[in-house]
């Protein structure tokens, strides 16, 4: 240690970055690109206000925009079946161990998948709603800007911040639930 500094963390707080309003980068509308607009231009396309737009970068550092929490599109849905209809197949492989669903859960049961490293992976053939949302995002946070995305049956799921969405399209989400405490979804 040097002589004259004190032991510990040191933060170098710099200004935040402006971004130029005008500037055109990639505009998402329902998770879908549209072309090439300026932040207010894209706000009108979301209907929302250009503040609520998540301005970020993408895999290839380009500037994205999009509604809150969309910046992340869906993935190709998973085909659960062999008809060959250009779905993304679904591994069968444990990619993790899964555990037993509650004996006490009621209610319609379906398979549950994961998306994660660029495929599709069946954890069961027979959950709950409810079951499948805990297995897959129960205690797992996800930062701004980003999402995770499972399946329940023919409906899409997708973890954004500080709560869980479902989809009937892959396109149009609401909330399910909201995390609590820890990221919490029990």
């Amino acid at each position: 240690m040097n002589e004259g500094t004190s032991p510990g963390l040191v933060l170098n707080i710099d200004e935040a970055p402006t971004l130029d309003a005008q500037k055109e980068l990639r505009c998402f509308v329902n998770g879908e690109f549209v072309g090439m607009l300026s932040i207010p231009e894209c706000a009108k396309r979301n209907g929302v206000a250009a503040q609520a737009l998540d301005v970020g970068i993408d895999e290839s550092g380009e500037m994205i925009a999009a509604p809150t929490a969309s910046l992340a599109p869906p993935p190709v849905l998973p085909s659960l079946d062999a008809t060959g209809d250009g779905a993304a197949p679904v591994s069968n492989e444990p990619s993790e161990i899964v555990p037993e669903a509650p004996r006490t859960a009621s209610g319609p049961v379906a398979a549950c998948l994961r998306y994660s490293g660029g495929q599709w992976n069946r954890l069961s053939d027979s959950l709950t709603l409810g079951a499948c949302v805990t297995l897959l995002y129960d205690g797992r946070c996800e930062r701004p800007g980003s999402a995770s995305y499972g399946r329940w049956g023919a409906q899409s799921l997708r973890l954004v911040p500080k709560r869980v969405e479902i989809s009937e399209d892959n396109r149009n989400f609401r909330t399910l639930v909201e995390q609590g405490a820890g990221c919490s979804v029990k």
